[in-house]
């Protein structure tokens, strides 16, 4: 009795073994490795049936760094774009950044915050911001509202009132004007008068600004010019010298008669020309 048990144990084991090697002829199992005989250790073993390829991947297990396509130290957390770089990867160039703060037009700024905007408002903000970058006559101011689209009716209102404060005086800007310009240029009055109506002034009140020259004055300013000019003409004939002299005073608004007679004066007088 006790034999037939042992025979009994000793085939069942026979059968499982031959069930684990996938050979029913009782060749070696499949996780046997050659070189480490048939007993290799348990990490050797490769189970039946897979070829060496890597086992599969439970059901509902997160897949690792590298099955997913992210490298070993990559974060989960998307990164934030650096700075200056916009959500789709590309860098925003230098000059939109500084585009960005750059502050707009004043007048501009006043129309796009309300859209209802007096215009009377409008129109005065625009004439201060331009008499405080430089003194203009109404012409010119109205020139300007012109440009903003301000409509003729509230300029008119809007620079009267500016008139009778004071803030626009014509006759105040030609007087203003013409100072200048004698200073800075030597002009006499035929340059002047252009001046004046290139500005916008009103013929009358130019004439009446014009007639406030001194005659000698400008006679004495004319001189000034040939003499400073007849200095860098050394060695030139006369002819040469009186036409190129005209021709300076001719631009600068002096009338033929009063030149040619200055630079008569001048020439004879020059040290170039003078005797013993």
């Amino acid at each position: 009795m006790t034999t037939d048990k042992h025979d009994a144990a000793r085939a069942a084991l026979e059968a499982a073994l031959a069930a684990t090697s996938g050979d029913s002829g009782g060749s070696a199992p499949a996780w046997t490795d050659p070189r480490l005989g048939t007993s290799g250790p348990d990490w050797a073993r490769v189970p039946a049936g897979t070829d060496g390829a890597a086992p599969e991947e439970a059901p509902g297990r997160r897949p690792t760094g590298r099955a997913s396509g992210r490298s070993p130290g990559q974060s989960r957390r998307t990164a934030r774009p650096a700075s200056g770089e916009s959500t789709d990867g590309r860098r925003r160039s230098r000059g939109s950044r500084r585009a960005s703060a750059t502050p707009g037009d004043p007048e501009q700024d006043l129309q796009a915050r309300d859209t209802e905007a007096d215009p009377y408002d409008v129109a005065r903000q625009i004439v201060l911001r331009q008499l405080a970058m430089a003194p203009r006559s109404r012409q010119q101011l109205a020139d300007k509202l012109r440009q903003r689209n301000c409509p003729d009716d509230v300029a008119a209102a809007v620079l009267d009132r500016m008139t009778e404060v004071g803030l626009v005086d014509d006759a105040a800007y030609a007087q203003m004007l013409v100072r200048s310009k004698q200073a800075e240029r030597g002009l006499a009055r035929r340059a002047l008068a252009r001046e004046l109506r290139t500005k916008g002034i009103d013929a009358e009140l130019a004439a009446e600004t014009l007639d406030d020259i001194d005659e000698d004055a400008e006679r004495a300013r004319a001189r000034q010019l040939v003499d400073k000019k007849l200095r860098t003409m050394h060695g030139l004939g006369v002819e040469v010298q009186t036409r190129r002299l005209a021709g300076m005073l001719a631009r600068k608004g002096y009338s033929s008669g009063m030149s040619y007679g200055v630079i008569r004066d001048a020439i004879a007088d020059s040290e170039e020309y003078l005797t013993d």
